[in-house]
């Protein structure tokens, strides 16, 4: 690994700086998305924005909200059904968000980059799928180049291999498995039991297939988790080898989400054991050849999102890193949230507020933010950071059309905190995060992240990464 991808762990900064905040898989973030979006305003942003002038590929992002039961620790926009009528209508509708959304895009561009997450996606009947891929196409240009980054998310208790066949025939060369722990008393406390035998019956079938890429979700910090079953899962998965692995760590916020008052909190690991967690995670698959790739991310050598992290090509965007360029992000369903031009945009969260938008003929777009000059800047010196970890001073000069050191004369003042600590070294030249400072690169990017205000970057909360 070079030095410009190791990392060191350190655990008194770790706890110091390991606080809540922003992803960044945008900036702004999806807390400053307040105005609501009129179709015109789409329109517009599709029709002017770099990506339509120049004709460059699109992604999208098509989101399935229903599950079959529910996972306890789970935080995102789901439905828990058994009634297939009710995603029948659902897709009713997204096939009419596809036909509207396809109107404002020329069809000339080519879909580069698309993931179906959820929710669970194959929770939708074959025939809906397949309807839901023959829409797509038909509206947008989907394509079977060898490099393009089609992924879907897959739950392998409902999972078989006609299922799976179908979904390479559909054109997905990328899954990912949501795994959490293999352990059995963590299973049955979140919910969500699946024999270690299961998701390897799935993994091995999508090997034999051919994808081109298996992603494994790994939770830390969900209840009667431990170092020593933690690590028994870890090495599990490292027998496996699968290309990527996200590493998340669990947020408890039941007042949020309605299924973790199922949790018993007095089961949650202590501050001390969820570090020693994340410390494990990174040292056992750092130490079997995973390239840390940033936040949560890992990948092998020869995965391309490890290349991309080598050769400085990485980028972010909400579905995560990947190895595209910023691409005009071309939302569906329920929740969903795009990026077309300057322009951010989420569909309405709730079904019902989603399907009577489009009744109505009208796309369902409950909120967004139209970025400004000087979120364009900081956006630019945030991905570098979260991409890169350093950051180009004389390239984003060149790009905006600033002098930085005047321009963010606060910013390097309060990275003098983050100096002192080691997270960071700062040169006339570049802003550079050290191997401790990039399992901390949030807490970097909060620096220059103008909606927090000036104290929370440097000041160190109690919650853990």
């Amino acid at each position: 690994m070079t030095s410009s991808m190791a990392v060191s762990f350190d655990s008194d900064l770790m706890t110091r700086y390991g606080q809540s905040g922003p992803r960044y898989t945008s900036y702004p973030t999806a807390m400053q998305f307040n105005q609501r979006i009129e179709s015109r305003e789409y329109h517009l942003a599709a029709a002017c924005s770099d990506g339509a002038v120049a004709k460059d590929p699109l992604a999208i992002y098509l989101h399935v909200p229903f599950c079959l039961s529910p996972c306890f620790y789970c935080g995102c926009n789901k439905i828990v059904t058994r009634r297939l009528d009710q995603a029948d209508t659902y897709v009713r509708h997204l096939l009419d968000e596809i036909a509207l959304r396809g109107l404002h895009f020329d069809r000339g561009r080519v879909v580069e980059q698309m993931h179906f997450g959820g929710g669970t996606p194959t929770f939708l009947p074959k025939k809906k799928l397949i309807e839901i891929i023959d829409r797509l196409d038909r509206m947008f240009q989907l394509t079977s180049a060898v490099d393009r980054d089609y992924s879907i998310e897959i739950d392998p208790r409902n999972i078989d291999d006609f299922g799976l066949r179908l979904l390479a025939g559909l054109g997905f060369n990328r899954i990912s498995l949501g795994v959490q722990d293999f352990d059995d008393a963590v299973q049955r406390a979140v919910n969500r039991v699946q024999p270690l035998e299961t998701v390897a019956r799935v993994y091995d079938a999508a090997r034999a297939i051919g994808f081109q890429s298996i992603n494994f979700d790994l939770i830390y910090g969900l209840p009667l988790q431990t170092a020593a079953g933690f690590a028994t899962t870890l090495d599990h998965v490292i027998q496996m080898r699968p290309d990527r692995l996200a590493v998340y760590g669990y947020a408890h916020m039941p007042h949020l989400f309605k299924a973790q008052r199922q949790l018993r909190s007095e089961e949650l690991p202590d501050p001390a054991t969820r570090l020693s967690l994340l410390q494990l995670s990174i040292d056992k698959l750092t130490a079997a050849g995973y390239v840390y790739i940033g936040m949560d991310h890992f990948a092998l050598p020869t995965d391309s999102l490890a290349r991309a992290k080598l050769d400085g090509t990485l980028h972010r965007s909400f579905q995560g890193y990947t190895t595209h360029a910023n691409r005009d992000l071309v939302s569906l369903g329920v929740s969903a949230i795009g990026q077309v031009g300057r322009l951010y945009v989420q569909n309405h969260k709730t079904l019902g507020e989603y399907q009577a938008a489009i009744a109505n003929g009208e796309l369902p777009s409950q909120r967004g933010v139209s970025m400004n000059a000087d979120d364009l800047i900081r956006k630019e010196v945030i991905h570098q950071i979260m991409c890169n970890g350093i950051v180009d001073i004389v390239q984003v000069e060149a790009r905006c059309g600033i002098r930085f050191d005047e321009y963010f004369a606060d910013e390097l003042e309060r990275l003098r905190t983050l100096e002192a600590d080691g997270l960071v070294v700062v040169t006339g030249a570049s802003i550079l995060l050290t191997p401790t400072g990039r399992l901390l690169m949030r807490t970097v990017a909060m620096t220059f992240d103008a909606y927090l205000g000036p104290q929370r970057a440097t000041k160190p909360m109690s919650r853990l990464i």
